[in-house]
């Protein structure tokens, strides 16, 4: 296997967005790329999730692959979550991916209950062993019905050398460890929208996978650590965190809230969900109001400063 450059930074997961007509919009969906592009973000990722994988068709995912590649151009690298419930359904859907230009892809536990950790594990590693993409794997306990344990991840990384990066969400604590020995050989990624970005800083992980809605602000988070510049990322960390953790209270309320934070930056006031959604509230849409004008609208240049809105609430002026 050829080497690849080690991945590293903010690669936000992108919505799905759908038209009035319950189809996919690609217009969203290219509009998403361009405003995270323009936040400086190091990735793109599609399909998990946040892309509520769930509600949509096979077809449906290979052309949000294409879509979302085509869009990017080669700029940054993009993921590709794999859903299929087979090794040969996976590696069908890795095949077309990587046609449609996926650069790397991202395999869970297979969602089937009662299995050992070890059948897991061996699913796992043979669709990583015929792969023809660079593998990652993510592990989840606290959003997925089936997950393993950190040891099995490092033994899962050692056995199988095509799996190069490691999405391991859960409370910093009980990855840190992980992130740190496994972080010697792989790149280890936080998630659950970056709730304790710069704990996982600390504990080795290299890089987040968020929801896109605060991309600006967590890619300038991690530009300022990495510049050595610790207490101003952690002042714009304090100032997002109250609208990470309303997001990040369960799954159907991201979805539900977090996707029309997106379009509200995005400069959008209007959403047609594929039913069921999880309902919104009065009072939750006028936080979500709120949160929008504190944040401001999210680039639409590269290169563009952080906006005034979030240095004003960071205080980083």
């Amino acid at each position: 296997m050829s080497p690849l450059p080690r991945l590293s930074g903010v690669h936000p997961i992108l919505y799905a967005f759908y038209g009035p007509d319950g189809r996919l919009d690609r217009a969203a969906l290219e509009r998403q790329v361009d405003v995270c592009l323009a936040a400086g973000c190091h990735g793109i990722a599609l399909l998990g999730l946040v892309t509520e994988v769930f509600r949509l068709s096979t077809q449906e995912r290979l052309d949000l692959v294409g879509w979302a590649a085509a869009r990017i151009g080669g700029r940054v690298p993009l993921m590709a979550t794999v859903a299929e419930v087979s090794v040969h359904g996976q590696l069908d859907f890795i095949a077309e991916a990587q046609r449609r230009g996926a650069d790397w892809v991202v395999l869970q536990p297979p969602p089937v209950k009662g299995v050992s950790e070890r059948e897991i594990l061996r699913f796992l590693g043979a669709v990583a062993d015929r792969s023809p993409l660079p593998v990652g794997v993510q592990n989840n306990p606290l959003n997925m019905e089936v997950s393993v344990s950190n040891d099995a991840l490092l033994a899962l990384h050692r056995n199988h050398p095509n799996i190069r990066f490691m999405k391991a969400e859960g409370p910093a604590v009980s990855v840190g460890a992980f992130a740190r020995e496994a972080a010697k050989t792989c790149d280890v990624f936080a998630g659950h929208g970056g709730i304790e970005w710069p704990t996982n800083l600390r504990s080795s992980c290299q890089g987040l996978i968020p929801a896109p809605e605060l991309v600006d602000a967590q890619v300038e988070i991690w530009r300022l650590w990495s510049a050595g510049e610790t207490e101003r990322a952690e002042a714009l960390h304090r100032a997002i965190l109250p609208i990470v953790v309303f997001m990040s209270r369960a799954l159907p309320l991201l979805i539900a809230y977090g996707k029309r934070l997106m379009a509200r930056r995005m400069g959008w006031a209007e959403l047609h969900p594929r039913q069921p959604e999880t309902a919104v509230t009065p009072f939750g849409m006028e936080e979500l109001d709120r949160f929008a004008q504190l944040l401001g609208p999210l680039p639409e240049a590269p290169g563009a400063p952080l906006s005034p809105a979030l240095r004003r609430l960071a205080g980083i002026d």
